[in-house]
This record gives structure tokens, sequence and C-alpha cells, in this order.
């Protein structure tokens, strides 16, 4: 069953898409109220935090490591948004020798 927040949260979402700086403010508000929706764009919301979580942590690895991360191998990380494969780079980058490493398969 549709809650009428859930409805509400999805029209706005829909109608905002057309203004990113304004959905960008719209997104963060809603993200504090989380726990109160289950609509999609609720979970595709709570799905980029944990992907961009991931990412910095992939990067604190590396950084705390002292590897050096050139922008393109930064790029890659911090826009990937599929958390299954940043949970594999993370374990690479515990043990990559260098950040390039991180995206092999061994």
């Amino acid at each position: 069953m549709v809650s009428g927040a859930d409805t509400l949260t999805e029209l706005l979402s829909q109608r905002l898409a057309s203004d990113p700086a304004t959905l960008k403010l719209w997104r963060e508000l809603v993200i504090k109220h989380l726990a109160f929706f289950s609509s999609p764009i609720s979970e595709e919301i709570r799905e980029e935090g944990r992907a961009q979580s991931r990412a910095e942590d992939i990067l604190l690895v590396l950084e705390q490591r002292g590897i050096d991360v050139p922008d393109q191998v930064r790029e890659q990380i911090t826009n990937c948004r599929n958390t299954t494969i940043l949970r594999h780079w993370l374990r690479h980058a515990v043990t990559a020798p260098t950040a390039k490493d991180v995206f092999t398969d061994e």
C-alpha cells in the first residue's frame, strides 16, 4: 500500500528533476526523514549514500596506506554507484600496491 507521504515524495521528486540544484536540496531534506519513508526515491537516496560512503572508505584506506590516487582513479571510485563493486574495490584497497590495482580481479 502506498502512503500519502510516498506519493508526495515521488511527485515532488519528479517535478524537481528539471532543476538539479533544487532537487539536490530536496533530497538533502528528505534524507533526514528516511526512517519514515519507504518510497523508491528514499531507497535510491539511501543507496546513493551507501555508495558515497564506500567510495570515501576506499579513498581513506589508500590515503592511510600512503598510496597516491591519480585523479582518474579518484573519479572512477567516486562516480561508481554500484555498492557490490565498491565493496570489491574496498577489499582490494587494503592490499593493492597502487591505486590502479584496486580495480584488478585477482
